[in-house]
C-alpha cells in the first residue's frame, strides 16, 4: 500500500514537474518527453488544439489531473473515488471541447473467475463512462472494454499488486 502511494505521488510530481517546466514563454512547445509513464497523456497535448486556459496557460493543478489517466477502485468495488472524479471533471471538459474518441479499459486484480473479473472491469469502466456522460462527454465518444484479470499492471500476489491492477485506463 506504501508504494502504491509512493507512485501516485511519484506521478503527481512528475505531471506538476512538467506543467511548471512548459508555462515558460519560449521553447519547444513539442512536449517530448512529457508522457513518461504507461498510458500517461502529455499534459500540453490535452485532447484538442484548444485545450488549456483561455490565455494559453495551464494551471499546475489542472495539468497534473489531466495526467491522471488511470482510476483505481478497491476490491471487488466499481464506486469511483473523490480524487478520481476531479481528474475526471478536467477529461471530461477536454473531451467535450475536442470531439475525440476513447477507450476506457477495465481491469481487475487475478482472484476470482475469469467471467466474475471480465464482468467487474465492465462494470468499473461504465462507471466511469457514466460519470463522464453525466459530465456532458457524449456516449458516442466512449468505448468500454473489459480484460478482467488478463492485463496486470503489477505481477504479484499481495495487496500491493492487487491494488496496482484494480483500474480503469483511458486510452486515445
Amino acid at each position: 500500500m506504501e508504494m502504491l502511494k509512493f507512485g501516485k505521488f511519484a506521478a503527481l510530481a512528475l505531471a506538476m514537474a512538467v506543467a511548471v517546466g512548459c508555462s515558460s514563454k519560449g521553447g519547444d512547445a513539442s512536449g517530448e518527453g512529457a508522457g513518461a509513464g504507461a498510458g500517461a497523456i502529455d499534459p500540453n497535448a490535452g485532447y484538442g488544439a484548444n485545450s488549456g486556459a483561455v490565455d494559453g496557460s495551464m494551471g499546475s493543478e489542472e495539468a497534473a489531473l489531466r495526467a491522471i489517466t488511470t482510476f483505481y477502485f478497491e476490491y471487488d468495488s466499481s464506486d469511483l473515488k473523490p480524487e478520481a472524479m476531479r481528474a475526471l471533471d478536467v477529461h471530461a471538459r477536454d473531451l467535450k471541447s475536442s470531439g475525440q474518441r476513447i477507450v476506457l479499459e477495465g481491469h481487475t486484480d487475478e482472484r476470482g473467475t475469469r467471467e466474475y473479473n471480465l464482468a467487474l472491469g465492465e462494470r468499473r469502466a461504465q462507471a466511469v463512462q457514466r460519470y463522464l456522460v453525466l459530465q456532458g462527454v457524449s456516449p458516442a465518444q466512449l468505448e468500454v472494454v473489459s480484460y478482467g484479470k488478463e492485463r496486470p499492471a503489477a505481477i504479484g500476489h499481495d495487496e500491493q499488486s492487487w491494488a496496482q491492477n484494480r483500474r480503469v485506463e483511458l486510452k486515445k
